[in-house]
């Protein structure tokens, strides 16, 4: 595994145990030219499935992309990425449950909103005002009627 701070080819693990439910291993490790300790995932490699995007383009399954919506969603809350690698996690696992070959991207991003509405409603809702498109202020106010039914109930 190369550093990613020198590129330096020699490390040693640290510390390894299982992360995203089972279905990942995490490991710490320490670059022994620059001493700098980083983490890296190990997956078992499954069969690519393919996203339909809303103008009918097919690309690969990327849960880097997920990550990074995530991220911006969740920006200055508290969650942390072990709480968004969970997210990740089951949202591949339901894709690879449910899905052999396609997935919509429409149930990619409700999968997430949902496992994110359950971890933080103010991240869902910036989640939610970007992947339904949210035209105006009455989207994000219909959004929060939904919400505080939902507490009601």
């Amino acid at each position: 595994m190369k550093c990613p701070f020198c590129r330096g080819d020699n490390d040693r693990v640290i510390d390894s145990r299982t992360a995203q439910e089972g279905f990942a291993i995490r490991r710490r490790r320490e670059c022994l030219g620059c001493r700098r300790r980083y983490t890296t995932y190990e997956r078992i490699e499954t069969t690519t499935v393919k996203v339909i995007k809303k103008d009918g383009v097919r690309e690969p399954f990327d849960p880097a992309k997920i990550k990074q919506g995530l991220e911006k969603a969740c920006w200055k809350r508290a969650v942390s990425d072990d709480q968004l690698e969970t997210i990740i996690a089951a949202v591949e696992q339901d894709i690879e449950q449910s899905f052999e070959t396609e997935v919509e991207s429409r149930h990619v991003g409700e999968v997430v909103m949902q496992h994110l509405r359950e971890l933080d409603e103010v991240a869902y809702v910036r989640f939610a005002s970007v992947y339904r498109q949210f035209k105006d202020v009455r989207d994000f106010v219909d959004e929060l009627r939904l919400l505080e039914e939902d507490h009601a109930n």
